[in-house]
């Protein structure tokens, strides 16, 4: 008998509910998500769904900031959230005694925040300041500009953080406004993990978010397969930071597995193919890894790379050429096998984590609808077949869409390269 128990259900006014209750936990996190994100924002209010994820931590009708941070800690917890390009959500996670501390915080924070004038000002603040700080963390900034080249022309590029600019502009009447549009059911959906039960959750939702009625789904359109591209984004760090990718398939799509295990056998662990071509057999680079950056009508299957400048052109030809290498030779002999139990690996650690537990149950949920367990997961990771993904890749690594972003101070070499010379 499994020691988890994943139960679905609804409240009485439409709001979705999914738990996974994990027998002998001594930890109960619970998540509101809203189904809205940076790629739902106009050019005006660009920044918004970040700044408000801020603001409502700063006071409800019922708490201030400090109050909320003495409660959860008293009861041995932690509050948190983030933005993401299609959805916000507040979690929180406490000992297993204490659960109904955090249903009572994240609930209040999600449907009693005041949005006020000071409290908007003093986080603009700190948001200006994230911003800064991303920029000066260049591994960072590179998957932001990555996103934009690739999916330029569409929402999905504008990142979660937004334009400091517009942010320096936003009052707490547009925050009230967005608020009072966008947090409303449909866009609601509750998830609860670890030392918990479905029935509880349910009557929790309904009476802290069930009056929230009267909205609307944000009207989305997929994004077209982007041409071929090259930017360089200057920056005055020494090490450079390098972006190759391409576009791929949205989050309920039959291949979604196989274009996860196509960026393992490229580019997951130090035995992948770039990883060995581009740093051991040539000291290109000091790091080197692929992944994927997943939303509901689209994604990204991405390498990146940082190294000195010197060898910045040589080692995008090196990893280009791997994407060619694939594409003619296929896989060898146990390599899928060997990404297969890479991954199921690194699976099974993160869902020891109360914490990422709730956090891939609401990411999956709200992206394509549905609750996976860890054991469906992996049962799909081994479902994975050579001709799957071989397919995959053909579909997937194509020189007409591989898109390329360099961040670094520059020089000759690298502001004037030519696409061309990284076709494969």
């Amino acid at each position: 008998m499994s020691s988890r128990s994943i139960g679905v259900s609804e409240t009485s006014g439409g709001i979705p509910v999914a738990v996974e209750a994990i027998q002998g936990s001594q930890s109960a996190g619970f998540m509101i998500a809203v189904a809205t994100g940076s790629r739902d924002e106009h050019p005006g209010i660009f920044g918004l769904s970040h700044l408000l994820e801020h603001t409502v931590f700063r006071e409800t009708k019922t708490r201030d900031s400090y109050q909320m941070a003495k409660e959860i800690e008293g009861a041995g917890g932690e509050i948190n959230a983030f933005t993401g390009r299609e959805m916000t959500a507040f979690y929180g996670i406490t000992i297993k005694e204490t659960a109904d501390v955090a249903m009572d915080i994240v609930g209040d924070i999600v449907a009693n925040p005041t949005i006020s004038e000071k409290d908007t000002e003093l986080e603009k603040k700190i948001v200006l300041q994230e911003l800064s700080m991303i920029k000066n963390e260049p591994e960072s900034y590179i998957h932001d500009l990555f996103e934009s080249q690739l999916w330029r022309g569409h929402p999905l590029s504008q990142d979660e953080g937004g334009s400091e600019e517009v942010v320096e502009g936003l009052s707490f009447s547009d925050l009230r406004a967005y608020y009072d549009e966008k947090y409303r059911i449909p866009n609601l959906s509750v998830y609860a993990v670890g030392a918990v039960d479905l029935d509880s959750t349910v009557s929790w939702a309904e009476e802290a978010l069930d009056g929230m009625s009267g909205g609307s789904r944000n009207p989305r359109s997929p994004p077209e397969a982007p041409a071929s591209g090259y930017k360089f984004v200057k920056n005055d760090a020494d090490h450079y930071q390098i972006a190759m990718g391409f576009p791929a398939y949205g989050a309920s799509h039959k291949d979604r597995m196989a274009v996860s295990m196509l960026s393992a056998v490229l580019g997951s662990g130090t035995s992948s193919r770039l990883f060995q071509a581009v740093r051991e057999e040539k000291a290109l680079v000091y790091s080197v890894f692929s992944s994927v950056s997943q939303c509901s009508d689209a994604s990204s299957l991405a390498t990146y790379m940082s190294c000195t400048g010197s060898n910045v052109v040589e080692a995008m030809q090196t990893a280009s050429a791997q994407f060619g290498k694939l594409l003619a030779e296929g896989l060898g002999k146990g390599e899928l096998e060997r990404s297969k139990r890479l991954v199921k690996g690194a699976n099974v650690r993160a869902m020891e984590s109360t914490e990422n537990r709730l956090y891939r149950m609401g990411v999956n949920h709200v992206l394509n609808g549905c609750v996976e367990s860890l054991e469906d997961r992996l049962a799909r990771i081994d479902a994975v077949t050579e001709d799957d993904l071989m397919r995959v890749a053909e579909d997937v690594l194509r020189p007409g869409r591989m898109n390329t972003v360099v961040l670094g101070k520059g020089n000759k070499a690298v502001r004037g390269c030519d696409p061309e010379s990284l076709s494969f």
